[in-house]
């Protein structure tokens, strides 16, 4: 019984610390933003960083809690931020506040992503290993060209919708077209703020925490450690792999409807949400740690803020990147260093308690 709550609180503490650093590099932040410490291009980074940390943290939920490799994140990132931004345009004339319809829209955003990922997680995780990520890789692709062959437009008669062009949509005089092909969707109110992303990454943070610590966490985790032992002790496989990978996309979601309305205008293109942008989110997990939450909150922030930061160093920038990026993959995956790092943190312990 002691030990059960001696395990407990080390987790509490251990989730308390992850909080106390958010908080505390928001806190920072803000008191350098009021002394006018930060460049307007610093600023404008700062909810970027708190979408990388989402992500980040959420795919985690899916790569290093669920033990599944998924290449395709990105493509409910897109979901989401479509679907809030056609929410926020759509709903103008109807809800004028422009933050009660951002708040409105992370919901849809959310669920949107959310029920995607529950219909593609039917079939996709029966798949392991490199079939998976191939298939995943594929849903995102196929997420973007889908998004960007749609025609969506809105008049009196209520919405059209066509995969030609905008000319075919038939709109009315008056009638506004919400989502134009591949140029996507402007006029989206810049609502997103550093203030309101902080309170998502801590929401995502609460969210992931709690359902680790869970039973259904301990389940998730029980299917990652071994399949076989965990169905035959009753644990129902689908059920708690389709509940990871949902929770998991509904974030992304959230993300999503973040970015859009941190752009004034928003397009599916392969930077924004291609293969390439799954793989940096990856490498922000793999980098921070598969299944340390804490690490993919710290690599998704150091590694966004990393190329900005040197961009004077334009001869070496990429450079003294890639080095970073070694010395981080060092430190967070060689055998020596995890150990070296316990004796140190046992050390430290014991310090303290004879100090107390």
């Amino acid at each position: 019984m002691d030990r059960m709550k001696s395990y407990k609180n080390k987790i509490f503490r251990r989730d308390l610390i992850t909080y106390a650093i958010v908080i505390a590099a928001f806190a920072v932040i803000q008191m350098i933003g009021s002394g006018g410490g930060l460049t307007s291009h610093m600023k404008g980074i700062l909810v970027p960083v708190c979408i990388y940390v989402i992500m980040a943290v959420s795919l985690n939920l899916t790569v290093g809690i669920l033990g599944e490799l998924s290449l395709g994140h990105c493509g409910f990132m897109c979901i989401g931020a479509f679907a809030g931004a056609f929410f926020t345009n759509a709903a103008a004339a109807v809800i004028p506040d422009i933050l009660t319809r951002f708040i409105i829209a992370l919901v849809i955003g959310a669920l949107t992503a959310a029920l995607c990922g529950f219909l593609i997680g039917i079939p996709v995780l029966r798949l392991k290993g490199d079939y998976l990520a191939i298939v995943t890789l594929a849903f995102g692709e196929i997420i973007k060209n889908i998004i960007n062959a749609m025609y969506v437009g809105v008049d009196g008669k209520g919405f059209h919708f066509s995969l030609k062009n905008s000319a075919s949509l038939n709109l009315e005089k008056g009638g506004k077209i919400i989502i134009n092909g591949a140029q996507g969707i402007t006029g989206t109110p810049k609502a997103a703020t550093f203030v309101i992303g902080i309170i998502l990454v801590l929401l995502t943070l609460v969210i992931v925490l709690n359902l680790i610590n869970s039973r259904t966490g301990r389940a998730v985790m029980a299917i990652r450690d071994n399949r076989i032992a965990a169905e035959s002790v009753g644990i129902n496989i689908t059920k708690y792999k389709l509940l990871a990978f949902t929770v998991s996309a509904s974030l992304a979601g959230a993300a999503g409807v973040l970015y859009a309305h941190n752009l004034a205008s928003l397009a599916a293109t392969p930077k924004s949400f291609g293969y390439n942008m799954s793989i940096m989110i990856l490498v922000y997990v793999v980098l921070g740690g598969i299944a340390n939450i804490r690490g993919s909150v710290i690599s998704a922030t150091v590694l966004t803020l990393l190329p900005e930061v040197l961009r004077g160093l334009n001869d070496y920038r990429m450079l003294i990147y890639a080095v970073v990026l070694i010395i981080m993959m060092i430190v967070t995956s060689a055998p020596s260093m995890i150990s070296y790092r316990e004796r140190l943190s046992a050390k430290f312990k014991k310090n303290a308690k004879e100090a107390a």
